[in-house]
């Protein structure tokens, strides 16, 4: 028995224009989502009260301008690599 705790990051696109982008990750305790990062808000948010108190932390800290670059670093890259190989599967 236990506790999962994990997060899971994903970009949602529809183009490979870095303005077509955006850029999630979410984290997860026992199920439920408690802090969000999206591209399109531009800061964490809380869902908990636990989760509020993250978001309000990492949003004056360094990891909210990690968050802000990974759209680039961790979508961008990859969606150009795959949405070349689907266009030219289909």
């Amino acid at each position: 028995d236990g506790f999962l705790n994990y997060r899971v990051g994903r970009c949602v696109f529809n183009s490979t224009e870095l303005k077509d982008i955006e850029y999630i990750q979410s984290y997860v305790y026992d199920k439920l989502e408690i802090v969000r990062f999206s591209s399109s808000v531009g800061k964490f948010v809380g869902y908990t009260e636990f989760g509020v108190k993250q978001a309000d932390n990492w949003n004056s800290g360094p990891e909210l301008v990690q968050m802000k670059n990974e759209k680039e670093r961790y979508c961008k890259h990859n969606i150009d690599i795959r949405y070349q190989a689907a266009l030219t599967k289909s």
